[in-house]
C-alpha cells in the first residue's frame, strides 16, 4: 500500500463510463479532485482515462454485482490515494420497463442485483475507507420513482425505494463514525437508459425528459462540498421531483396512485 496519503480529496464512482456517472465524475475532475472510475464498459473507462490521465483518475472494470470485483476495484483505489475516500458515488443501475409479467424473471433479478445488492457491496466494502477519512460521504443514486411505485417500472421502482430506505438508516448509523449517507433523486434524466429503456412509457411522454447528466453532476458537486450539518439526507432533482415530493406527501395516498396511474395511461 502506498504511504502517501492523497493530498487531493478523492472520489469513486460506479457507472462512471457514461450518463450521470460519467458527468460526476468529469465534474469532480475538472475541479482537481482524484477519481475512481468503474465499469463494466472498458473501452469507456480507457478513453476517460487517456482524455484526463493518470494523475486525475484510476479506472477498473467493475461488476458492481462481484464481491471479489469491489474488493480488487477499492485495493487499487486505495494504493492509489493512499487510503483516503472522500465520497463514494454509488451511481450503476438498469431499468425494466415493461408490464411486470411480461419481462423475463432474470432480468427482474439482475436489475435488484445490481441496483440494491450492488450498492449494498459498495457501501459495505467502501466502509473501512470512508471511515479513515474524515468527513467523508455516500451519496446513493435514488430516483423519483421511489416515491411512489411506477408501472412498467415496478422493481425499477422497488430497487429505488430500498435505496432511499437505506440511505436513511446508514445516515443515522454512520454519523457516529463521522460518514454521512445521502441520495439524490431526479425525474427523467436524458441518458442512454432512458432513451433506450424508460422512454417505452407514457409518462415520459406525458412529463417529458427535462433533465441532463449535468443537472444530477451538479447537485453531487453540492453534496460533496457543502457543509455536512446542513445537507438532507434526500436531495430532489428538478423542479418536477421536487413538485411531486411535496405533492406525495400533502395528498391522500389514493390522490397519489390515480395520479400516478393517469400519467402511466393507466
Amino acid at each position: 500500500m502506498s504511504r502517501t496519503r492523497s493530498t487531493r480529496p478523492t472520489l469513486f464512482v460506479t457507472g462512471a463510463a457514461a450518463g450521470i456517472g460519467r458527468a460526476v465524475a468529469e465534474r469532480f475532475m475538472a475541479a482537481g479532485w482524484f477519481v475512481g472510475l468503474c465499469d463494466i464498459d472498458e473501452a469507456g473507462l480507457d478513453a476517460m482515462q487517456q482524455q484526463w490521465g493518470a494523475d486525475r483518475c484510476t479506472s477498473a472494470r467493475l461488476d458492481v454485482t462481484s464481491e471479489a470485483g469491489w474488493r480488487e476495484a477499492l485495493a487499487a483505489f486505495e494504493l492509489a490515494t493512499g487510503g483516503r475516500l472522500d465520497v463514494l458515488f454509488n451511481n450503476a443501475g438498469i431499468a425494466v420497463t415493461a408490464p411486470f409479467e411480461e419481462a423475463e424473471l432474470t432480468r427482474h433479478h439482475r436489475l435488484i442485483d445490481i441496483n440494491l445488492k450492488g450498492l449494498v457491496n459498495g457501501c459495505h466494502l467502501a466502509f473501512p475507507l470512508l471511515q479513515r477519512t474524515p468527513g467523508s460521504r455516500v451519496i446513493n443514486m435514488c430516483s423519483a420513482s421511489a416515491l411512489y411505485g411506477q408501472p412498467e417500472l415496478a422493481t425499477y421502482s422497488a430497487t429505488k425505494a430500498a435505496v432511499r430506505s437505506l440511505t436513511e438508516a446508514l445516515d443515522i448509523e454512520w454519523r457516529r463514525h463521522g460518514i454521512r449517507v445521502l441520495d439524490v433523486l431526479p425525474l427523467f434524466v436524458n441518458t442512454a437508459m432512458v432513451t433506450n429503456e424508460v422512454s417505452r412509457m407514457k409518462t415520459v411522454s406525458t412529463l417529458g425528459v427535462r433533465l441532463g447528466p449535468e443537472d444530477v453532476a451538479a447537485v453531487v458537486w453540492r453534496l460533496a462540498m457543502s457543509s455536512a450539518q446542513g445537507l438532507p439526507t434526500h436531495s430532489m432533482v428538478g423542479w418536477q421531483t421536487k413538485l411531486f415530493a411535496l405533492l406525495s406527501k400533502l395528498s391522500p395516498d389514493f390522490m397519489n396512485r390515480l395520479v400516478t396511474a393517469r400519467m402511466a395511461g393507466y
